[in-house]
């Protein structure tokens, strides 16, 4: 499985560098993450596409290997929305959390050394339910399904 990381800084990077748009490779994870970013105002608007081009209809014509994910990124007054972007589970220190402690990471206390969320702060949690694998901290909380805390953008 492809780790994270790559999807963390590509759009960190991207969003310093004043990008529109960014290209990711195609897979469940980066979908699910940009989906989350996207319903949390993060992003403008997530589509399939080629390496070219976001276009649906050339997606579905292509092989796996030239599919891409495409997110527009969003900015406010010419700056970023999403300021930071950074991981919280490691390969060599995977962080898990049930769903007392993600309630303290959402109300505002820390948790295993991760500091809690702020304001207009999401988590992003990795479960091992396969209907719902991947989901904004809060949603887990909803939802009581405990889970890997992968990364937060602010």
């Amino acid at each position: 499985m492809v780790l994270p990381h790559y999807l963390c800084s590509h759009i960190q990077n991207a969003f310093r560098a004043r990008h529109q748009h960014i290209a990711v490779p195609h897979n469940t994870q980066n979908l699910a993450i940009l989906s989350i970013l996207l319903r949390a105002g993060f992003l403008s608007n997530v589509t399939r596409g080629t390496i070219e081009e976001p276009s649906p209809d050339a997606f579905h014509r292509v092989n796996d290997s030239q599919k891409r994910i495409w997110a527009d990124l969003k900015y406010r007054d010419d700056r970023p929305v999403l300021a930071d972007m950074e991981l919280i589970s490691r390969p060599s220190k995977p962080i898990f959390m049930d769903l007392s402690e993600i309630r303290r990471l959402c109300t505002g206390r820390r948790v295993q050394n991760v500091k809690p969320l702020r304001m207009g702060e999401i988590a992003i949690v990795k479960t091992k339910e396969r209907e719902h694998e991947w989901l904004e901290a809060r949603e887990a909380l909803q939802l009581r399904i405990p889970g890997e805390v992968i990364c937060r953008a602010r």
